[in-house]
């Protein structure tokens, strides 16, 4: 049976609807024809160069990623842009792109899902609850004993495969404990609202931190591409299972943006 790209948007939507996204957000097919057959498919945080030259070396159809191609409109497609040069490599490549970001975040299953169980977390509440059941931004671990932070931060370190994070220890121990993936600080106030006493996410900024130690809130944070690269990988598992005639490739060029010195 083949496959073509409409196959796979169907799939993609089953699993994590667009209608879930964040209203700032821009979601689904960015570039390419629903009717192309697709036999392989990269899987990338990001539409890079390196993951469309990836994806060309591979014979990738197409490629899906977490972050958005286009996020917002672009005044012009042209070449010896960053975002015009992708574009039309990826047309004259006959690749196909589509993004699932704030939708794949919040479903059941998904990005944020994914977090809490990588960390070995067995139950969490929603932070900001969506229109569907089960979904939203954020989750909360209410442990039913304190853990020591260390112990915690070297448990994030191992399982995320990071090597370092930054933040504010504001106490030895922690008990409830807020997983936003990615940019999470526009959800602080809802998780220590919630009884939040630690926060992991990622992005955060001076006066984020600043306030939140005042608080007396621990604020670990891991990395945009910490906090979802292993975790997109594990959520698209779903896909995998249900699409077993289309080979799914994991981008090996893919990596963190940010070196530490």
């Amino acid at each position: 049976m083949s496959r073509c790209v409409q196959d796979i948007i169907n799939e993609m939507e089953a699993f994590a609807p667009s209608k879930l996204k964040e209203d700032f957000d821009n979601v689904g097919l960015m570039v390419g024809d629903k009717n192309r057959e697709v036999k392989k498919v990269l899987l990338a945080l990001d539409c890079t160069k390196e993951a469309i030259d990836e994806a060309i070396e591979n014979k990738c159809e197409m490629i899906i990623t977490h972050h958005p191609l286009i996020f917002r409109k672009p005044n012009r497609i042209v070449k010896g842009d960053l975002l015009g040069d992708k574009i039309i490599k990826l047309i004259e490549n006959k690749i196909s792109v589509y993004s699932s970001h704030t939708n794949l975040d919040a479903i059941k299953d998904g990005i944020n899902d994914k977090v809490v169980s990588i960390l070995g977390f067995k139950k969490s509440k929603i932070i900001d609850k969506s229109i569907l059941e089960d979904s939203g931004i954020g989750r909360i671990v209410y442990l039913e004993e304190p853990i020591k932070t260390k112990d915690l931060i070297n448990n994030i370190k191992e399982k995320l495969n990071i090597d370092m994070l930054t933040g504010h220890i504001s106490s030895e121990y922690v008990s409830n404990i807020a997983i936003i993936n990615g940019s999470g600080s526009s959800y602080f106030n809802k998780a220590y609202e919630m009884g939040a006493d630690c926060i992991i996410t990622g992005d955060t900024s001076y006066h984020f931190v600043s306030d939140y130690k005042e608080l007396g809130v621990t604020i670990l944070d891991a990395g945009h591409f910490g906090t979802e690269w292993l975790a997109f990988l594990s959520a698209m598992e779903n896909i995998k299972e249900n699409i077993k005639d289309v080979e799914f490739v994991k981008s090996i060029k893919i990596s963190n943006p940010y070196s530490f010195f």
